[in-house]
């Protein structure tokens, strides 16, 4: 049996181990309850999410409505050809990214449009169109929870428009979508700070995001269009487009939830305090 001191002196050697490991198990334990209550306040939706969120759910009934309605349909039309550019744009962005080089992009009136492309990574591009527009329609859902961010937005959308004008300088009708986009996006910078800017945005993301996934079901599912972007995917990587189509859907709609789920946790502001911030943030008003 070792003598009393010795027991002692391990006692006191052991004592500030034990301190520490039961600080460090505290600090743990409060860290992880710190984030999940952070977790479920970012997640909490308040008075400004919640018509947030009506205006996409009344956003998501109208437009089903109005492209079934006949006569009235038209009224999508400008919007339809809106998200036609963003389809080709992520073809021949996609194009450029993995080597490429883009020819030419032309809108239809008849609601198509193609992209003439030499080059680039047929894996990325053939898929680009339909989950890059999907994506575009996520990301200007998410910012269509706040004005700032809407702002933000309306910018870098209208880059991207540009560069579609560049390509598509011989086509009318894309001029003349482009241009109507980017001067529908200016127009409403000026009409109370920008808060009209963040409903156009939050439209086109919802308009973007179902344009995408019922144009896989439609061109894919429904119709079975042999000359789709997944027809020309499963010819040359296997499968079948009615198979990619649906893969490719269940994408788009997820990018579409996460857009929503994010918007909600990255803006918590109100709505006073999204005028507040609007005012200080290339403030305008009409």
């Amino acid at each position: 049996m070792p003598p009393p001191m010795l027991i002692h002196a391990a006692a006191a050697a052991a004592s500030p181990r034990h301190a520490r490991l039961a600080r460090a198990t505290a600090t743990a334990a409060t860290t992880t309850t710190s984030a999940v209550l952070l977790a479920r306040r970012d997640l909490t939706v308040n008075d400004a999410q919640k018509v947030t969120l009506g205006i996409i759910a009344v956003y998501v009934v109208a437009i089903a409505l109005l492209w079934n309605i006949p006569y009235v349909r038209g009224i999508l039309w400008p919007f339809k050809m809106l998200v036609i550019a963003f389809h080709e744009f992520s073809h021949a962005f996609a194009c450029v990214l993995t080597g490429g080089r883009v020819q030419s992009i032309s809108l239809d009136p008849r609601e198509g449009g193609v992209t003439h492309m030499l080059g680039g990574r047929n894996a990325v591009t053939l898929p680009a169109g339909y989950l890059g527009s999907s994506l575009i329609g996520a990301l200007l859902t998410f910012a269509g929870f706040n004005i700032n961010a809407s702002k933000i937005a309306s910018i870098v959308v209208g880059v991207a428009f540009l560069l579609t004008l560049w390509w598509g300088r011989r086509d009318w009708l894309t001029i003349l979508t482009v241009l109507a986009a980017v001067g529908l996006l200016v127009g409403c910078w000026f009409i109370a700070h920008a808060e009209a800017l963040r409903f156009v945005v939050l439209f086109i993301g919802v308009m973007s995001s179902l344009y995408s996934v019922w144009d896989i079901c439609d061109d894919l599912i429904l119709r079975k269009v042999n000359s789709s972007d997944a027809s020309v995917f499963a010819q040359r990587y296997g499968g079948s487009s009615q198979c990619w189509g649906v893969i490719w859907s269940v994408i788009s709609l997820g990018f579409m939830a996460a857009g929503i789920v994010a918007g909600i946790a990255a803006f918590p502001q109100s709505a006073t305090q999204q005028r507040e911030d609007s005012q200080h943030f290339i403030p305008t008003k009409f």
